[in-house]
């Protein structure tokens, strides 16, 4: 169980990326200076693992996640009938947004534990 833990704090950053890369091929720009950028970011934050910068690059993601969210809500509502692109709209849309905030609450949780560590306050038992 340990292990399984370990490996699901390891891999928001990874699957962070993947989903930087799935926004660059959706964006069809073969030089996309929002996700080279992001891209980055991500890459140094794996090699320098800074405790401050993994809380703040997961909460700007949740924030631009809402936003984008509701400007998916917003062209979803222009479509009159739901036929096969409201539906493709909304389903792929819902599935990227959610699951990277759902990604970035894994990278807080991650940050926020190694935090309590370093500063010795025992965390809570539940």
């Amino acid at each position: 169980m340990k292990k399984i833990k370990q490996a699901l704090l390891q891999s928001p950053e990874y699957l962070l990326m993947v989903a930087v890369l799935f926004y660059w091929v959706s964006a069809a720009r073969i030089i996309n200076p929002v996700a080279i950028g992001l891209l980055i970011i991500l890459v140094l934050q794996l090699i320098f693992k800074n405790r401050i910068i993994g809380l703040i690059i997961p909460v700007i993601l949740i924030g631009t996640s809402l936003y984008m969210l509701l400007a998916l809500m917003s062209e979803f509502r222009e479509f009159e009938t739901f036929n096969a692109d409201a539906q493709k709209l909304l389903f792929v849309g819902l599935a990227y947004f959610i699951s990277t905030m759902l990604l970035s609450g894994m990278m807080i949780y991650k940050y926020l534990s190694l935090e309590l560590k370093s500063t010795n306050i025992p965390a809570q038992q539940s």
